[in-house]
């Protein structure tokens, strides 16, 4: 039970982490080719969408009790992280935030 219980105390560091390691991929790419060119604005924002989508992600697991309905909540977190990105990439919905 104990090591049960520490991953889950080390679920929000890992999930940081991963953020992190996400972010660097356009900053990485940045270096190479001018095909990525991101503000600082581009950076904040898909860091508060990943760390956001990490942390209801974490808190769906800590709350919603079956396996099965654990995939279902996380399955409409990352829908709906998918289609708050596809809405600032491309503008599936015509929005004002829309990038396109």
């Amino acid at each position: 039970m104990d090591l049960i219980e520490n991953m889950q105390n080390r679920r929000p560091f890992l999930i940081l982490l991963a953020v992190a390691a996400l972010l660097t991929v356009p900053l990485v790419a940045m270096q190479f080719t001018a095909e990525v060119n991101w503000t600082a604005i581009d950076f904040i924002v898909a860091g508060v969408l990943l760390l956001g989508t990490g942390m209801a992600i974490e808190a769906a697991l800590r709350i919603v009790q079956g396996f099965w309905a654990r995939i279902a909540v996380c399955g409409v977190i990352l829908l709906i992280l998918f289609l708050i990105w596809a809405e600032l990439a491309v503008g599936i919905f015509g929005t004002r935030f829309a990038g396109s």
